[in-house]
């Protein structure tokens, strides 16, 4: 009997469809535009301050240059996470479980401690004055592993204030489907919900609010934009095949014991990259073409919203692009800089090619 309630609880959390691509949010080839100016060996993350842009790197933090040219200005300990500007310095998540600030008014700040507990995913940092607000994508799993988090039906992901004055931490949110991403809307956090497929606003006291909800796919972090708006990244469109292993336990499993987590039916940052992936998945291919009607292992998607969160347009690179697992976007000289994990690639697109590629 508790097996069956287990089953019945875990089915009632997860979508039996999935909602189109429609409206604002309606397919095109916009994002295919953009043009590579930097090959990485392990994309993270994008932090700007209208002046400068940097790029994470594995370990390495690189400024990028308006010819597209790169050039290190910082070395990390670890893996870096999330990438923020602030104070006139850089605040970068270290191996998930440490927020540390490198140069600038705020130099040797360092957080290891997040309401008391330490953290294991810190997977996005949002500058907001004198504090940053992070998300900490699960308590369970370390960063890498949010394939994990999602087959196991995370719920443990939590939001942090960061007082960069005093080196205080206030818990804003917790017990959320991987917090992945944040931003300001006013004096609220807003905040990405990837396995709720929702963004959240959060106020000082904690009350929350929905801004977006029954997303195509999942959502990560987010930028301003010029027009007081924002830029949302979403790192994988949803589909009916994964939804239904997330209703089946006993599958997910077996699954996760005994197949590698880049070849499991789950999102992925890119696809088709190695002949052990399930090609049954909806017959994908034949004679070694995709198949037109395929469903979507990997896609590329950043959605423009409103200056109250609410989706006006969106850039594609469809199933097959080139451009899939976009995981961070930023604004900056009338360009959008956006970077593929799925690619390992920072690529650019001029704004004006943005707006006129979205005129109906």
């Amino acid at each position: 009997m508790k097996g069956l309630l287990q089953r019945l609880r875990a089915r009632a959390d997860v979508d039996a469809t999935v909602p189109v691509f429609d409206g604002p949010l309606r397919p095109n080839q916009v994002l295919q535009k953009a043009h590579v100016i930097a090959r990485l060996e392990c994309a993270q993350d994008l932090g700007g301050d209208g002046e400068r842009l940097y790029v994470a790197d594995g370990r390495t933090v690189h400024e990028v240059h308006a010819d597209g040219r790169l050039s290190p200005v910082m070395q990390a300990g670890g893996e870096i996470t999330a990438l923020a500007c602030t104070g006139g310095g850089i605040a970068a998540a270290i191996d998930g479980t440490e927020v540390r600030i490198f140069g600038g008014r705020y130099a040797g700040r360092r957080f290891e401690r997040f309401g008391g507990r330490r953290a294991l995913a810190i997977n996005a940092l949002a500058a907001d004055g004198a504090r940053l607000i992070a998300t900490d994508g699960s308590e369970r799993r370390p960063w890498g592993e949010w394939r994990h988090d999602l087959m196991e039906g995370g719920r443990s992901g939590r939001v942090h204030a960061l007082d960069l004055d005093s080196g205080a931490s206030l818990e804003l949110a917790s017990g959320l489907g991987h917090a992945f991403g944040a931003g300001m809307l006013g004096s609220s956090a807003v905040v990405s919900e990837s396995w709720r497929h929702r963004l959240l606003s959060i106020d000082a006291a904690g009350r929350q609010t929905v801004l977006l909800d029954q997303l195509p796919a999942y959502p990560s972090r987010l930028a301003p934009a010029s027009d007081g708006g924002y830029w949302l990244s979403m790192f994988c469109a949803r589909t009916q095949l994964v939804e239904f292993v997330l209703r089946e336990p006993a599958y997910r499993r077996r699954m996760m014991q005994s197949i590698a987590p880049d070849l499991w039916i789950a999102p992925q940052l890119g696809s088709y990259r190695s002949f052990h992936e399930p090609l049954q998945y909806a017959a994908l291919k034949q004679l070694g073409i995709v198949k037109p009607w395929a469903p979507p292992r990997s896609y590329g998607l950043v959605v423009k919203l409103d200056a109250r969160g609410r989706a006006v347009a969106s850039l594609h690179s469809r199933f097959g692009g080139p451009f899939h697992g976009i995981v961070a976007v930023v604004e900056q000289d009338r360009h959008l800089y956006l970077l593929s994990k799925g690619e390992n690639v920072l690529i650019r697109l001029p704004l004006s090619e943005v707006e006129s590629g979205l005129i109906p």
